[in-house]
């Protein structure tokens, strides 16, 4: 009675330590980093408090631009680098499942049958016989997390695997900044577009009024020379911005997944304004940034790695037993007396093996110090992306308003000079100089609007866009 009884005891008093055995190797503590008291505002800037709204997922509606929008939507839907990311974190997923079932024992059926004759010479009773072997039986086969290395390695599929979800973030709010950047850029190319349209309109005037002038005698050859110049000048950088312009369609055509050749979009004005953000402390950037979560999830399954290197020290359990039936015949072939079971534990301690397990815990320990420097790192770029950008908005801001002044300035200047010309009391080529600073001033305007629209996307990017950090899941197994 106690002999059949003891395999089953054995395999029960293995179960319960495989399941509740220790996990060997360093729990993971969120690295540390070097937190600022606060970012630099600007003169002007308000400090976010928990009563202001955050920035929506939708950040872009915050431009209202219709056509912004309904372009930031098809990016998500699609964009081919985000389906590669897509597929990615679906192949982290099927690991982490794949490592779970290491935690179980595996069962198999096996049936076969087999005709044999044994040797005239064999000793003992078989000599010359030719029998039938049938045989039936469940297969099991246990290899007990006794010192973690599976729950180890769940834990680090699982941080990687949430790693690549919140890469999915990371590189959708990538694609979506570039597609607003482009796009305002687009929308620059459109404004100085209209710009140098309207100047080549007014240069073509003045060139016949020139050459009026040089008919009925009171204007020189050079006088026309000069206006035939200052004419082409503008029509070749009008054409200069029709190829950059033609550029950024195409990228914006890449980004949501259609050929340049199937895409236009429509000549539209750049906006008058774009959105100012209450700018949260430092802390709060750690909780909005998706690249940040990535490179702590991955400092996580690295620290993980630890243990799974650890493990390999210590000796291994496999137990291995059948369950069936054999007998000669099939037809009763279930029948009691012919069952037969067996159970075969063994244990495996690795003694030698040239220093493999030291140099992969080694590697391991590296991996993680790795990863935690490159955490740190992706928080001091995050803090720079904020300061540049709030700078950037800031300083083109007062940019603006100086240009628009000489703007104006130079608009006057031209009226002047114009009128002086007709009065006969400066050359023609006053006339030039001052209608060259007065384009040379609105198309720089143009560029710095456009530049300040990039500016408050970067800035928003920087933030985190609309992103939450996604908490780990429960650990189930450790």
């Amino acid at each position: 009675m106690t002999n059949k009884r003891s395999p089953v005891r054995l395999w029960a008093i293995l179960g319960m330590i495989g399941l509740g055995g220790c996990a060997v190797g360093p729990d993971y503590v969120k690295p540390s980093t070097v937190l600022p008291a606060s970012f630099r505002i600007p003169p002007g800037w308000k400090v976010a408090t928990p009563q202001d709204p955050t920035i929506p997922a939708q950040w872009w509606q915050m431009f209202q631009d219709p056509t912004l929008d309904q372009l930031e939507v098809q990016v998500a839907q699609a964009n081919q680098t985000l389906a590669q990311q897509e597929a990615a974190w679906r192949q982290s997923q099927a690991l982490v499942q794949s490592t779970q079932a290491g935690l179980f024992p595996t069962l198999n059926a096996a049936a076969g049958e087999s005709r044999t004759r044994a040797s005239a010479g064999a000793i003992g009773l078989a000599q010359g016989l030719i029998y039938n072997n049938d045989q039936a039986a469940l297969q099991a086969n246990w290899v007990p997390d006794l010192w973690g290395s599976v729950r180890r390695s769940i834990e680090a599929n699982q941080a990687t695997s949430l790693a690549d979800a919140n890469q999915i973030a990371a590189t959708l709010l990538t694609l979506q900044s570039q597609l607003a950047v482009d796009y305002f850029q687009l929308r620059a190319d459109d404004a100085q577009r209209a710009l140098l349209r309207e100047t080549v309109k007014s240069y073509q005037q003045s060139l016949d009024l020139t050459v009026e002038r040089k008919s009925s005698g009171v204007a020189a050859d050079t006088d026309v020379l000069l206006a035939e110049n200052l004419l082409e000048s503008a029509k070749a950088q009008l054409i200069d911005v029709e190829v950059q312009r033609s550029q950024m369609e195409h990228a914006i055509a890449v980004l949501i997944g259609k050929a340049p050749s199937d895409f236009e979009l429509p000549e539209s004005p750049l906006g008058s304004g774009y959105p100012q953000l209450p700018v949260s402390l430092p802390s709060a950037l750690l909780e909005r940034r998706p690249d940040i979560a990535v490179a702590e999830r991955q400092a996580a399954a690295a620290s993980a790695q630890i243990g799974v290197a650890q493990a390999a020290f210590y000796p291994t359990i496999t137990l291995t037993g059948s369950y069936g039936y054999q007998n000669k015949a099939y037809s009763n072939l279930f029948s009691v007396p012919n069952h037969d079971w067996s159970l075969s534990p063994q244990i495996l301690q690795p003694l030698f093996d040239a220093g493999l397990r030291e140099a992969n815990l080694n590697q391991a320990r590296a991996g993680f110090d790795q990863a935690v420097a490159n955490y740190r790192e992706v928080v001091l770029v995050a803090f720079q992306n904020v300061e540049d950008n709030l700078s950037a908005e800031e300083i083109l801001t007062r940019e603006i308003g100086v240009q628009q002044k000489a703007v104006h300035a130079a608009a006057r200047t031209v009226d002047l000079t114009d009128q002086q010309y007709r009065a006969g009391t400066v050359g023609y080529l006053n006339v030039i100089t001052a209608e060259t600073a007065l384009l040379t001033g609105q198309v720089t305007e143009v560029s710095l609007r456009g530049r300040a629209f990039i500016a408050a996307v970067q800035l928003i990017t920087a933030l985190g866009g609309g992103w939450q950090v996604q908490q780990p899941p429960a650990d189930g197994v450790h």
